[in-house]
């Protein structure tokens, strides 16, 4: 047996030894979390500007990342997570979707918002 799973259509599904999400007892919140944050991780590196708060923003994602590594992560340590990031690129119009993306994903573990 090679080192992949495919799935019917001949997908590659996994590589031997990880887990599809299918397979996981994770919780699909700390899921959605670690995905969006990889996604906006990867958008920051890729963005050739410097700007002043770049590093509050790289340093906040990677604790988002560890976070979500270890289980669900404390909302209130979430939320100001979320709060430091967005002041650091809020003004960056190319990295919007992403911010969205990870304030979504950290509105999965309790409602912010006002009735």
């Amino acid at each position: 047996m090679n080192a992949w799973t495919r799935a019917q259509g001949g997908a590659v599904v996994r590589s031997l030894g990880q887990r599809s999400v299918a397979d996981s007892d994770e919780d699909p919140r700390v899921t959605e979390l670690r995905a969006a944050v990889s996604r906006l991780r990867r958008e920051l590196a890729a963005h050739p500007a410097e700007f002043p708060d770049r590093g509050i923003a790289e340093e906040e994602l990677a604790a988002l990342a560890a976070m979500a590594a270890h289980g669900i992560p404390e909302i209130p340590r979430l939320r100001r997570s979320l709060l430091l990031i967005a002041g650091a690129i809020g003004s960056v119009s190319a990295l919007t979707r992403g911010l969205s993306d990870v304030r979504g994903a950290v509105e999965l573990f309790g409602e912010s918002r006002r009735r």
